[in-house]
């Protein structure tokens, strides 16, 4: 049954009768044995397993590796990859990992690669079976994820859009990832939203089903950072690049301000995306994907802005 507000199919050809879809997975760790052991076994309880998964261990040196192999030999669809240690831990590095798994794919028929993250767990045990059903039901669909849960945060915000989705976990139809060149290798972060944006700028359909979600336990991009001041300071620095209108930025840094570190953190924020606008530091993606983002921001502030009197209205009535 479709959600208010999901992407509708084509009129004609849209379903896929027969076969379900099927999936890979490829998950880049990192000294993630804390938490690799839950996302396995999140994984061995579906309903609908993987037809392979590859985990690539990135030069881990915490027992990541001795976990992953632990299940290996127990089930013959998930496979253990290392690759060499690296200096720095950066996002155009987990793009390598992930780029080294996928490529043991090759020759293996599948619809559906997936990015799981290697400190995610999911207690739904058809959560990846719903996702392949909507791939099924709808052949426009390139990109879809769901909600996550981080702490006490739920994923999506009220200033982000269900046509966004996360990369804690993003499962991507194989032509529409084929088609937009699979995930760009920047160093700062963002590769989740540069693919979204490109698959819908390739005509692809892209959705958040918030009725699934899973369990973010490492705060994102937490494993890259020294600490929370600088992480909200490069998350501002990262909403320049990616092409982020500076009316949403102000916007989320608002609500921000409302959250911890209370009033410091929208500022800090701010801060970072205003001193990467006076350093003109170079933009990670082309002006279409820029002017795309950007156009899509504004609808969405524009939306949130006329619901705010019908809610005080509402509001008013219960008090009268």
């Amino acid at each position: 049954m479709a959600i208010e507000g999901e992407p509708k199919p084509p009129s004609q050809g849209a379903a896929r009768k027969g076969r379900g879809c099927t999936y890979v997975l490829v998950t880049p760790a990192r000294n993630e044995a804390k938490y690799i052991g839950l996302t396995i076994r999140s994984v061995v309880n579906q309903t609908v397993r993987p037809a392979r998964w590859v985990i690539v261990s990135d030069g881990s040196t915490d027992g990541t590796d001795e976990v992953v192999n632990d299940y290996a030999a127990r089930y013959d669809w998930i496979e253990l990859v290392r690759i060499p240690e690296r200096r720095e831990r950066h996002f155009a590095g987990k793009v390598d990992a992930f780029n080294a798994g996928y490529a043991r794919m090759a020759g293996l028929t599948h619809d559906v690669v997936g990015n799981l993250d290697a400190d995610v767990s999911i207690d739904d045990a058809d959560y990846f079976g719903y996702l392949m059903r909507k791939f099924e039901a709808n052949s426009s669909l390139g990109v879809v994820g769901t909600s996550y849960r981080e702490g006490t945060i739920v994923y999506p915000f009220p200033h982000t859009s269900a046509e966004d989705v996360t990369g804690a976990c993003q499962l991507f139809r194989r032509e529409c990832f084929q088609a937009i060149g699979g995930y760009p290798a920047l160093e700062f972060g963002g590769i989740d939203v540069v693919v979204v944006l490109k698959a819908q700028a390739e005509g692809w359909q892209t959705w958040t089903f918030a009725e699934k979600s899973c369990l973010h336990h490492r705060p994102v991009a937490s494993a890259h950072c020294v600490s929370l001041c600088k992480r909200l300071l490069q998350n501002g620095e990262k909403d320049y690049r990616l092409g982020s209108h500076p009316a949403i930025v102000l916007y989320r840094s608002i609500c921000q301000m409302r959250s911890s570190p209370h009033i410091i953190g929208g500022v800090l924020n701010l801060i970072g995306y205003a001193w990467a606008m006076l350093r003109r530091v170079e933009r990670a993606i082309p002006e279409e994907l820029i002017a795309l983002r950007q156009n899509n921001q504004l609808n969405r502030l524009k939306a949130l802005f006329r619901r705010i009197p019908v809610q005080q209205r509402i509001s008013d009535g219960k008090r009268a």
